[in-house]
């Protein structure tokens, strides 16, 4: 039996260290500061893209989806490269236009089994359903049966991240003034999920050691079978980690648990000082 390629987006936010680790192809989603653009992970490394955000009187970022052929491109060369399939997993469609991308890519290439898997997250929310197939592509399961999988898995991940700012929300357009300058005069720190595709608020609480214990809870509220500790260069993340994995009940074998910062695809609308996780939850 044949490679099957996974491939994924930036919005993943997988290192390129651990994708090339698990043969996994990133597509990069593209920032604008101002006039300039960039390709996320190519042109503009996490660590770049963070200096610039936090550079003072820096433009807002904006992010633009991957184009179809920039997936077409990625596509034929996994191919070339030996594929004989393909299993693309992108940020969920209600939140970019990424998945329609990679979706008119495949179409484009009728001649080839592609199967474009909607992960419904975002961040490692993508990031572990590429895994999870990466592991299945080299136990040399089949593309259709990996692609089934994960869509059936999307239910499975879940996402908790408490905000140290509204600001950057209400910047990206995913907040209304009023609510921002409510929230702002409250000092409410916001904790955000991903329900069906969507952003929404798990809660509200009034300070930031509030807020840390509170989505610590969160995530601790179920057995996990991987988690990724997600944040946006903030100081004590190996403490937040170090707690989450002890009051995970049933505990986690340590090597299914990474701890990533947010990169510039997903970046833009988090902001900095955040704490969170995407977990795998267990069957």
């Amino acid at each position: 039996m044949g490679r099957v390629a996974i491939v994924t987006d930036s919005a993943s936010d997988l290192t390129a260290a651990d994708a090339a680790a698990h043969g996994i192809r990133i597509v990069p989603l593209y920032v604008r500061f101002g006039e300039q653009e960039f390709r996320a992970g190519v042109d503009l490394t996490t660590d770049e893209f963070w200096e610039r955000m936090l550079a003072p009187d820096a433009p807002f970022p904006t992010t633009a989806a991957a184009s179809p052929g920039d997936f077409q491109v990625a596509f034929e060369e996994e191919l070339a490269t030996g594929a004989e399939a393909i299993v693309c997993v992108t940020v969920g469609s209600k939140l970019s236009a990424t998945l329609k991308s990679a979706d008119l890519a495949a179409q484009a290439m009728p001649g080839a089994e592609i199967h474009v898997v909607d992960s419904e997250s975002a961040s490692m929310g993508v990031g572990l359903l590429a895994l999870l197939g990466a592991e299945m592509a080299s136990d040399e399961l089949p593309a259709a049966e990996i692609a089934s999988t994960l869509r059936g898995r999307v239910l499975d991940v879940d996402l908790y991240v408490a905000l140290d700012t509204i600001e950057y929300l209400r910047k990206g357009g995913r907040l209304s003034p009023a609510r921002a300058a409510i929230a702002t005069v409250l000092s409410i720190k916001p904790i955000i999920t991903v329900v069906d595709g969507v952003v929404e608020t798990a809660d509200r609480v009034r300070t930031r050691a509030k807020a840390r214990e509170r989505v610590i809870e969160l995530i601790t509220s179920r057995p996990v079978e991987r988690i990724a500790i997600l944040h946006t260069q903030t100081p004590d993340v190996a403490a937040f980690r170090e707690e989450v994995v002890g009051r995970l009940p049933g505990g986690i074998d340590p090597g299914r648990v990474s701890t990533e910062i947010v990169g510039p695809s997903v970046g833009p609308h988090l902001g900095p000082g955040c704490l969170g996780a995407v977990m795998l939850l267990s069957r």
